[in-house]
């Protein structure tokens, strides 16, 4: 069906005298704060360019064949049933332009009172354009799925060929980064070579299969303890994972991978964990944007240099003295960010003070297998079956929908018995492409906004 709106056109929404407040982005920080508003005397209008909310954590097990997608996705309008004040509107949003309080998408266009972005990151190749076009990242349940595909192929094709250093580029993995992608990325795969490549492909021993993870940095985890670190480099190491520890990719042509130090490894699969970027429409000034393309804030969550627009999530970036950095890209930071911007947007609109955010520290949490996980709860840091547990648990829990729970949890007392994947299944043909998905001026007509333009009378 051919889709007849144009950039010009209005997105339909109910009539309302409430303020607006639009949200970009259905991730941990957009329903948090979706949830945070559903009682309160607003419209809010969450905008994604998908209609599901995707479980970030367990990506890497659906890349291993251990789950399968849809237990880690969750349809946002079921999300949302019920929520009497809450529109979704399945859009990408192209450009901002804050003068007139207006959102341009690739499916029209609406006003809005306050806008919020939690638009997330993507993955950052740091310039590196041969490893971004012969490699995956992690970033996307669709990235989950290629990483999945293309090591099935590879496989079957591995048994295929009688050329030995083929079979070997087929067999061995490179993960670049050592942060807990990579690190649990590693882990699974190895788990993969012990107990399932036996069983499944005969035709050649389970040491043909070699697994890397590169690490810039002079450990793992470097966002974690000393001690979390180095755990996990002794688990993975039994797991017969070569850890490479102060090297830095600086190319791959798709079956070779070159660092700096000069090592070649021959991979015909490699995973890219090592970095990412914040990702926002046009229309946010310059100097908004800081160091990993994120949008600076302050304590109220308000990008700098626009009154009535916010950024919580992997995209804030709050610089502070205490917070040089901004806050830790994790799950539990967008969620608090989306529950403080509910309360504070609801008593700037009742006119009454609000305390600036400030960050809860939980702790961290890591998995290195079955059995193996690393935990930082305050002072308190440990390792081993009971950390492992404390992960399960607090992931399970974390989860969207109580049927996503069951599946994920059922999935897991099989696995944790047998060591069995039962999603070895190749649906459909993996085949490498360019992963620079950014809308273009083309594809949704130019956003230029000039005197011919239409003029759409616009109801707030």
């Amino acid at each position: 069906m051919e889709n007849t709106c144009k950039i010009t056109d209005l997105i339909c929404l109910p009539d309302t005298k409430l303020p607006r407040v639009v949200v970009v982005g259905g991730g941990f920080a957009g329903l948090a704060l979706v949830e945070g508003l559903k009682k309160r005397n607003v419209q809010v209008v969450l905008i994604d360019k998908n209609n599901f909310h995707q479980f970030q954590p367990l990506f890497y097990q659906v890349a291993t064949s251990a789950l399968e997608p849809d237990s880690i996705v969750f349809p946002i309008r079921k999300q949302i049933s019920g929520y009497k004040n809450v529109q979704f509107r399945l859009a990408e949003v192209v450009e901002i332009e804050p003068s007139r309080n207006l959102l341009f998408t690739n499916k029209g266009k609406l006003t809005y009172d306050y806008l919020i972005l939690a638009t997330g990151t993507t993955t950052n190749f740091f310039g590196l354009e041969n490893v971004e076009k012969n490699s995956l990242g992690m970033k996307d349940i669709r990235d989950s799925l290629n990483i999945r595909h293309m090591m099935l192929q590879n496989l079957e094709q591995a048994a295929i060929t009688c050329d030995d250093e083929e079979r070997d580029a087929l067999t061995n993995f490179v993960i670049v980064g050592g942060g807990p992608a990579g690190v649990e990325m590693a882990g699974a795969l190895a788990e993969f070579c012990r107990y399932i490549l036996p069983k499944d492909y005969p035709e050649y021993p389970s040491s043909i299969m070699k697994i890397y993870l590169v690490e810039a940095m002079d450990e793992l985890l470097g966002a974690m303890s000393d001690k979390a670190s180095e755990k996990t480099l002794e688990y993975l190491k039994n797991l017969d994972v070569e850890v490479l520890l102060n090297e830095a990719v600086s190319d791959y042509d798709g079956k070779v991978v070159q660092t700096k130090s000069g090592k070649m490894l021959l991979a015909r699969n490699l995973v890219w964990t090592a970095g990412v970027k914040g990702q926002f429409p046009k229309g946010i000034s310059k100097e908004s944007i800081v160091k990993g393309n994120r949008l600076k804030t302050n304590g109220y969550l308000q990008v700098d240099g626009h009154k009535n627009i916010y950024a919580i999530g992997d995209i804030a970036a709050l610089i502070s003295e205490a917070t040089p950095k901004g806050h830790p890209q994790v799950a539990q930071t967008a969620i608090q960010q989306g529950k403080y911007l509910a309360e504070m947007l609801t008593d700037l609109i009742d006119d009454k003070p609000s305390k600036q955010f400030k960050y809860k520290d939980k702790g961290s949490l890591a998995t290195v297998g079955k059995r193996r996980a690393v935990a930082d709860l305050g002072k308190l840091k440990f390792g081993g079956y009971f950390a492992w547990l404390l992960w399960s648990v607090v992931h399970l829990m974390s989860i969207s929908g109580f049927r996503n729970k069951l599946l994920v949890g059922f999935n897991w007392v099989i696995s944790y018995f047998t060591y069995e994947k039962s999603n070895r299944v190749i649906i459909r043909n993996f085949k490498q492409s360019s992963h620079i998905d950014s809308p273009s001026d083309e594809q949704f007509g130019t956003l230029e906004k000039s005197e011919n333009m239409q003029k759409t009378k616009i109801d707030a």
